[in-house]
């Protein structure tokens, strides 16, 4: 039965983090945010469904796609959420395969734990839960041979940061897969962009958008070889690809 851990998983050494193996240091990431994720948590999925009108499904399967995760790869997800982009990354895996998923948010990731205690699959048991911070992850340098983060970025208060650590914790030549809200130029996209957030989505999300240079940019600044950003659905969502 599927167990939601907040211990380091095996893949951690060589640079050590801290001299409990045990993750007790308080999340970095500013407190208001974690606990409006918290309270947010129960209702996470159906404000995805809305935000997207249900099209987040598809487009978290391109992003995991980007990515690159193939049969019998360790990967990573960060911001994982209730565990969407962790559990199709399972299924690119596969038994042999290895998922770590990392959020901030207790609760979210008991939310996940319950969702994997449900499914029979038995790929999905390769996941394993771990309560961390985007910008402090507790892994050993090259250790990922993909990762992803979705709507997580957004939310992060240091995203620089938060891509440095995503690019050392990969294995050269692989890649991180960021799926986000994007900056439109496109004048109708851009106010329907206005009016959600302004009227729907929670208030953490203020500094929602990810502009298309603006990610390619930040992720060659930390450290990523080369970045590619990609406008999903009229340049309502993108997709930033980037190589260790």
């Amino acid at each position: 039965m599927a167990t939601l851990q907040f211990t380091l998983p095996s893949i951690t050494g060589g640079r050590h983090r801290r001299e409990s193996p045990t993750i007790l240091r308080p999340v970095r990431c500013t407190a208001d945010r974690q606990a409006l994720f918290n309270r947010i948590a129960p209702v996470y999925d159906n404000l995805n469904d809305l935000l997207s009108l249900g099209r987040h499904r598809v487009w978290k399967r391109m992003s995991v796609s980007w990515s690159g995760a193939k049969e019998g790869d360790t990967v990573l997800d960060v911001c994982c959420g209730s565990g969407d982009l962790a559990f199709l990354l399972s299924e690119k895996v596969g038994i042999s395969g290895k998922v770590i998923a990392l959020d901030f948010s207790k609760e979210q990731l008991q939310i996940a734990a319950s969702r994997q205690r449900k499914r029979s699959r038995a790929c999905y048991k390769n996941i394993e839960w771990i309560e961390g911070d985007a910008v402090d992850l507790p892994f050993s340098d090259s250790s990922f041979d993909a990762a992803t983060i979705g709507y997580g970025l957004r939310n992060v208060v240091d995203r620089k940061k938060a891509l440095e650590e995503m690019c050392r914790v990969l294995k050269p030549g692989t890649k991180v897969s960021v799926l986000d809200f994007n900056k439109s130029t496109n004048p109708l996209t851009s106010s329907i962009q206005d009016w959600m957030i302004d009227n729907v989505v929670v208030p953490v999300a203020s500094g929602y958008g990810l502009a298309r240079c603006e990610l390619e940019k930040l992720a060659l600044q930390a450290g990523f070889s080369e970045a590619k950003h990609y406008e999903i659905s009229t340049g309502f969502m993108g997709n930033l690809v980037a190589t260790r």
